[in-house]
């Protein structure tokens, strides 16, 4: 298969959560019948609702800088689904994704004839079976892997991982994972094995007490960042922060987090803590691989810069919890500077309750659409609002929202894009084909 028909047939297969089914079974099976690529190399696994994006990608960086061949399986993308896997920052080509999507494909067409598998697997479990056999053809020495949504029956957790990480849990994703935090945190909770060392950043008490009870179950050593680890001298540097950690005798000094935002200092720590916890099974990770891997890590998407004056972010945050991350953020490092937001939502997240923290920050705020069959209409988003803004500019096309929203701002000004990753995906994806020209300094690019 070519790429463009591999593209097509993923499309065929239905949206990300289309199909979308809580079983581990149609993964082993495919993998099982690929000579089980993943378990050639040893792995990690982060779970939770906001932070596992940019803990799994700080954590590939330390591994990467310590020598080690990494791969790092993410989700969603943002412009391409290269974006999702990557060997040493290197997106898998589009050869490589055709090739391994055909190997995929012609176990699944055998699996389907033969009726060891009942149906055709989901778009997600098809993605993460090229990513295991991926990393396995490109002979990497260590695997990060993102959990797509929950984590006890996600296609991910099919490995036996070093070290499980699971970041904050908030409500998200209820309508599949449940509707109270203890629930969300038991499903989480899927990806701790017997015996097998688990780092917890998770700050709600009824999701904490899910996960330790979990640990005790299997006996797992569990790590909770937040209660065992100190953070010291903790400084703000233009909205990145500076600070040092301390865990169970170790002393991490100086650490400094390469995404925006005081909430990536849990993400930091959680990611050394991680980093800590495989060096004490002998890999060879030391204090200079932690901090260059912080350095040169990134993650678009998140407070993610395009351009400066006036000075632009996206941010993907598409949930309360990331909202009121985002909000904070404002508040905290752009106090006094007036703010233009342009937001959008899917129908399906809550953004009622997101623009209630949102828009009242806003001098002005431009209301749009992502080209997504999931998408709420700028009027259904304004309808919902709980605080309206005074002057709302419906604004459906993306592109000409931003434009619109840059023109109208001084260079001292910010224009915030949030709400989805759908949206900050189109505005990305514009600017790769040429569009936007009235950003007068782009800056970030793809995901690495």
């Amino acid at each position: 298969m070519t790429y463009a028909e591999s593209l097509e047939y993923l499309a065929f297969l239905g949206h990300e959560l289309h199909g979308v089914e809580f079983r581990l079974e149609t993964t082993t099976t495919i993998l099982a019948a690929l000579g089980n690529p993943h378990l050639k190399y040893p792995t990690a696994i982060i779970a939770g609702t906001n932070g596992k994006g940019s803990t799994s990608a700080m954590l590939a960086s330390i591994l990467r800088q310590a020598g080690y061949r990494t791969g790092l399986y993410t989700s969603p993308h943002l412009i391409r689904i290269n974006e999702r896997i990557a060997v040493d920052g290197a997106e898998i080509s589009d050869e490589e994704f055709a090739r391994a999507l055909s190997s995929v494909k012609d176990a699944v067409e055998r699996l389907l004839a033969d009726k060891s598998l009942e149906k055709r697997p989901s778009f997600f479990e098809f993605v993460t079976a090229i990513a295991f056999l991926h990393f396995a053809q490109a002979q990497v020495d260590f695997a990060v892997l993102e959990v797509g949504m929950g984590g006890r029956l996600d296609a991910t957790n099919v490995t036996e991982p070093r070290v499980a990480v699971i970041t904050n849990i908030e409500l998200d994703h209820q309508e599949f994972l449940g509707a109270t935090h203890a629930a969300i945190a038991r499903e989480k909770a899927g990806v701790i094995k017997p015996g097998r060392p688990v780092i917890s950043g998770c700050a709600h008490p009824e999701a904490a007490a899910v996960i330790r009870q979990r640990c005790a179950e299997l006996g797992a050593p569990l790590i909770e960042t937040r209660t065992l680890g100190q953070f010291l001298n903790l400084r703000n540097s233009q909205g990145r922060y500076e600070f040092d950690f301390a865990l169970n005798g170790d002393l991490f000094p100086n650490l400094i987090s390469p995404l925006l935002g005081q909430f990536q200092v849990d993400n930091v720590a959680t990611a050394v803590a991680a980093a800590r916890q495989l060096r004490a099974q002998g890999f060879t990770i030391d204090q200079t691989a932690i901090d260059a891997g912080l350095r040169l890590a990134s993650w678009p998407g998140r407070l993610d810069t395009i351009c400066d004056q006036p000075l632009v972010l996206l941010d993907g945050a598409h949930n309360p919890a990331g909202a009121r991350e985002v909000a904070a953020f404002v508040r905290d490092c752009l106090a006094g500077r007036k703010l233009r937001l342009v937001f959008a939502s899917m129908r399906d997240k809550s953004f009622a309750e997101m623009s209630e923290m949102l828009f009242p920050l806003a001098a002005e705020v431009y209301l749009t659409r992502p080209p997504h069959p999931r998408a709420a209409s700028p009027e259904e988003v304004l309808a919902a609002a709980p605080r309206k803004p005074d002057q709302p500019i419906i604004e459906p096309d993306p592109e000409r929202a931003l434009t619109r929203a840059v023109e109208a701002s001084s260079p001292d000004d910010v224009v915030l894009v949030a709400g989805s990753l759908f949206l900050v995906g189109a505005i990305k994806k514009t600017i790769r084909s040429g569009g936007l020209h009235v950003l007068k300094s782009p800056g970030s690019g793809a995901r690495t």
